[in-house]
């Protein structure tokens, strides 16, 4: 949820991003003007652009937002190339850091919570095996990160596989052990047929979407070559 705090009244507001649309005066210069950050002023554009004059107008309460919302913006900005900005810009996020707070919460396993009857629950995570959790990673990277996929396959949640990804990208294998309390994963090693089984799957999860991938281009290039006969 995200509140509205602001000194200016609705009409310096709308008149600044007025200045803005129409490209009247620099960013810079309307700070200056009405003492006020970028993001500030990108925040009433954005507003205005949702809601009209209705979005700039000062809320004593709370911007509530749905978990689906939350789910599908930050799923938005975690699998696209989309900036925070463009993330709020296309789901009306009041500001880049409420969005910022849902990324934290939701890469950090959690999820988010409903509060009312009827809303689909997030997918909840498994325990798995360090082997498991190797594979999951490897799999996943094989499929240009497709953390949907990788969800679906191992029927583990989309937190847990962008977790194990991350680890698994900034230290291997051994990053994915659980070192919790006494954990027995803290001893286990890998042997060399296991190691070789791990990189042979790999080499045939990257194999298969190569495949497919190249299956789509060629099924494209026909549908086109058959639009320039007709």
């Amino acid at each position: 949820m995200s509140k509205r705090i602001t000194d200016h009244d609705i009409n310096e507001r709308y008149e600044a991003v007025m200045k803005v649309l129409e490209e009247r005066e620099s960013l810079n210069s309307l700070t200056k003007a009405y003492g006020v950050t970028k993001t500030t002023l990108k925040n009433w554009v954005r507003k205005y652009n949702a809601d009209g004059i209705e979005g700039l107008k000062e809320s004593k309460v709370w911007k509530k937002y749905s978990p689906e919302l939350k789910k599908q913006a930050v799923e938005y900005y975690l699998n696209t190339s989309s900036g925070l900005e463009t993330t709020c810009d296309t789901f009306n996020i009041s500001s880049k850091s409420v969005l910022e707070q849902w990324v934290k919460l939701y890469t950090s396993g959690k999820g988010f919570k409903s509060t009312s009857r009827g809303r689909r629950k997030m997918t909840t995570g498994r325990r798995t095996t360090w082997k498991e959790r190797i594979e999951i990673a490897q799999y996943t990277i094989a499929n240009n990160l497709d953390y949907h996929k990788a969800e679906k396959e191992y029927n583990v949640s989309y937190q847990q596989v962008y977790h194990w990804v991350r680890k698994y990208q900034e230290g291997g294998p051994e990053a994915l052990k659980d070192r919790r309390g006494r954990s027995l994963e803290s001893k286990e090693t890998l042997t060399e047929e296991e190691k070789l089984r791990l990189e042979v799957k790999k080499l045939q999860q990257r194999n298969q979407y190569l495949e497919a991938e190249n299956g789509l281009i060629k099924k494209l290039k026909d549908i086109e070559r058959r639009n320039q006969r007709g």
